[in-house]
């Protein structure tokens, strides 16, 4: 019998999926910290007086530093803690 809600699709091997760029961040910082975070990708932000804020915005403006960022987050396997 057909219902009108359709099930919830999970997506176990999308690690970013439910993921926000400010949660990737945090957890990168958090980890990293922003001077091991600036060693591992070469943008100003994290290291010339890094804050969230500015990075957030830098990182939603420019596509191929986002990706930079996701991609580590995807090496660094927070999503199998989870």
């Amino acid at each position: 019998m057909p219902t009108d809600k359709p099930e919830p699709r999970e997506h176990p091997n999308d690690p970013l999926h439910g993921v926000t760029l400010e949660m990737m961040l945090k957890r990168l910082v958090n980890k990293y910290g922003w001077d091991g975070l600036s060693k591992r990708i070469k943008i100003k932000c994290f290291s010339n007086e890094p804050n969230f804020k500015g990075a957030l915005n830098f990182l939603r403006k420019t596509p191929w530093a986002r990706s930079k960022v996701e991609e580590l987050y995807k090496n660094s396997r927070f999503w199998t803690d989870i």
